[in-house]
């Protein structure tokens, strides 16, 4: 055991996972050609030649295919008893990522009552956030399409309304100008954020506002900011919304909503995946009653 290559069978282990030996020097925190440079050492040592390199491409041979299976599920095993080790001599403490606006508005509501006998990190990240090298216990984030080898646990899925400043109701969504509507934009790696050319598309009632005449927030936490100061009308996600709605802060001022395409949902890494406070965790946050499932009542578009 003295022997045992293991920073090289994590290098190959990542490697095949991630079919990159860029994006699995980015996990392990070195460069490309240091997971190379591991990978040749393991083949060197077995005799066996591990991937099939194709110009920038790499593929794993019979032997690579033979092996991952079996690896992979070791490391697993290897970092699970570490962790179970770890809580059961410190008690441990959990780092729980979470996408801007949902640590406020849906988390933090929610770990109200977690007793799970650890302390509890909170970082507000966007995506994507490697796990394993930024000592990520848990991930709550919206879609699951940047963590393909994790487990994923839905949430729920939300649906978009326009809200505004109870003192807005009285105009009508319709008849406000375009300067009174409020854009968000998450920026270039999403196309799902809220529109309103959608919502006036469904609504039927008139033409899109030009944005340029409104303000644009890059997060949905600061259009529901401005909205509540009196900016104007907002799209925003109706449960995320939800207390500032039940507090009368924001009103619903339509019956339109548009769905959105995926759900908000718990990641977290196969090598966790026995952690007992980890999982007390997840049932916590999956199993307690929703309170922001409110009827509200809505104005006219």
């Amino acid at each position: 055991m003295s022997d045992l290559p293991l920073n090289a069978l994590r290098a190959f282990e990542v490697a095949a996972r991630t079919g990159s030996f860029v994006q699995a020097g980015a996990e392990l925190g070195v460069t490309s050609a240091a997971v190379s440079q591991q990978v040749k050492a393991l083949e060197a040592l077995y005799g066996k030649r591990l991937f099939q390199r194709i110009g920038n491409r790499i593929m794993l041979t019979d032997a690579g295919r033979a092996i991952y299976p079996r690896l992979e599920a070791a490391l697993a095993d290897i970092a699970a008893l570490g962790a179970e080790l770890r809580e059961d001599q410190t008690r441990g403490r959990l780092v729980v990522s979470v996408l801007p606006t949902l640590d406020e508005h849906w988390l933090i509501p929610r770990l109200r009552g977690f007793d799970g006998g650890v302390g509890i990190e909170i970082r507000v990240q966007d995506d994507p956030v490697v796990l394993a090298r930024d000592g990520v216990d848990l991930r709550v984030t919206y879609g699951g399409h940047a963590y393909p080898d994790h487990r994923i646990v839905p949430l729920f899925r939300d649906e978009i309304v326009a809200v505004a400043a109870p003192d807005m109701v009285q105009h009508g969504l319709a008849a406000l100008p375009d300067a009174a509507f409020i854009h968000t934009d998450w920026g270039a790696a999403y196309v799902t954020q809220p529109s309103w050319a959608a919502y006036w598309r469904q609504a039927g009632t008139r033409v899109a506002p030009d944005r340029r005449a409104g303000l644009v927030v890059d997060q949905t936490r600061m259009a529901m900011a401005a909205a509540r100061a009196g900016f104007g009308a907002a799209l925003v996600p109706r449960r995320i919304a939800g207390h500032d709605i039940a507090a009368g802060r924001l009103v619903i001022l339509s019956d339109i909503a548009l769905p959105m395409p995926w759900d908000y949902v718990l990641v977290y890494s196969n090598a966790t995946a026995r952690r007992k406070s980890l999982l007390a965790l997840i049932d916590h946050l999956t199993g307690s009653p929703d309170p922001l499932c409110i009827n509200i009542p809505r104005g006219k578009p």
